[in-house]
């Protein structure tokens, strides 16, 4: 406990005593959704109407995606209203929910089958994505257990290995799918949260030694994951099999240069480019609006990133360890997925079926966000109160 009060202590000097919520964190939350309304229309007209499923209009994406932002902002909205303590209280239930939902969409007949993997709950209108869910499922109950275990977690057998349990288990059902980018994603969250829960420092040593090999492993063992790989090390030497996707991708962020073809011009989202409302939204942005539009992006992901840490710091400067933990996870678990995503867009990463977050088109996956968002708003809100001397 005393590693993580040394981490994260200290106070954000931008906060104002006068807000009853960080008008900014809300701001930056919107703008990015907004863009991603936008921008996943633009890279979704020709899909809907080549697609009969869409019925050729050409507003079908726009249409779900507006339907999903409203749902989702509105289940945020009443997770605002949702004290820190509850979350903490309902940790390892909303853990048991995830696996169990990660068993569900296994179940031959249950879980949807898409381009080869079994990630989805079909719900008749929309389609449920449980790992989506399971990453902040995993954010609350990661935090839980390191406060819960704050007494032992220098003790390997104690501390350590009874999560190292539960997370081979989420692993394996998750790779079942499979979906190899959650699973990192959620290791991640994980570990940094371990980390700044104050885990034994030999042991995360030893922890940040193995995960390379393991990864090793992994990719070496499943043929699918090793075809990314090889098409990863050159895309060019095989453009129109393995290297399809990623040199499509290449092309739209040479097209782009400084300020873009202008939005709608993408030449790249005419069929050329897979998945280009989803994946590759990011190499759409970057053809549309140029390495301009990609540097706003990333800096308002930083911005959330970064705000998400202070938010933590101000949260164990009023001794609120669980909410500090929480906060800066979700920090973790936005700041990691967005460079996964950006980095496999550009070409810097292997390819994985990871989304933008709060841009790409898909319903579990902004609603997750938001929720996720709306409780580190939450924790800012309760930090405010404390420091006026009212309860949070």
């Amino acid at each position: 406990m005393n590693n993580m009060m040394y981490m994260l202590s200290g106070r954000n000097r931008f906060t104002s005593a006068s807000s009853t919520y960080d008008q900014g964190l809300v701001w930056v939350t919107l703008i990015l959704l907004g863009i991603g309304l936008v921008m996943v229309y633009s890279a979704s007209i020709a899909l809907a109407e080549a697609d009969k499923m869409t019925g050729h209009q050409p507003t079908y994406f726009l249409v779900r995606h507006s339907i999903f932002l409203v749902i989702s902002l509105t289940v945020a909205l009443l997770a605002f209203q949702v004290p820190t303590r509850f979350w903490q209280k309902m940790a390892p239930y909303l853990f048991l929910l995830g696996l169990f939902l990660l068993v569900l969409v296994l179940i031959p007949g249950v879980g949807r089958n898409v381009n080869g993997s079994q990630r989805w709950l079909s719900l008749f209108v929309i389609n449920l994505q449980p790992s989506e869910f399971m990453k902040l499922f995993a954010a609350i109950y990661v935090a839980d257990y390191t406060i819960r275990k704050a007494e032992v977690m220098d003790s390997i057998k104690r501390g350590f290995l009874p999560m190292v349990a539960v997370m081979v288990v989420v692993g394996w059902l998750l790779l079942r799918e499979p979906d190899f980018g959650a699973f990192s994603v959620i290791v991640s969250i994980s570990m940094a949260i371990l980390w700044l829960g104050g885990i034994n420092a030999r042991i995360f040593v030893g922890l940040m030694a193995l995960l390379p090999v393991a990864v090793v492993g992994l990719i070496w063992s499943s043929p699918y994951r090793l075809q990314r790989v090889i098409g990863f090390m050159d895309p060019w030497a095989d453009p129109f099999g393995k290297g399809y996707q990623l040199s499509h991708a290449l092309i739209a962020f040479g097209r782009g240069e400084w300020l873009g073809v202008g939005l709608g011009a993408s030449v790249e989202k005419l069929l050329y480019l897979p998945e280009a409302h989803t994946d590759f939204l990011m190499a759409v942005i970057a053809e549309e609006l140029g390495f301009i539009g990609v540097m706003v992006v990333v800096a308002l992901f930083a911005w959330l990133v970064i705000r998400a840490f202070r938010i933590g710091k101000e949260a164990v400067a009023n001794e609120r360890y669980f909410s500090a933990l929480l906060a800066q996870g979700i920090g973790v678990w936005i700041g990691v997925q967005s460079i996964i995503n950006i980095g496999v867009n550009m070409g810097v990463l292997p390819t994985k079926g990871l989304t933008l977050p709060l841009l790409s088109f898909g319903g579990s996956g902004i609603l997750a966000n938001c929720i996720a968002l709306a409780i580190l708003l939450r924790i800012d809100w309760e930090n405010r109160r404390l420091q006026k001397g009212l309860p949070a």
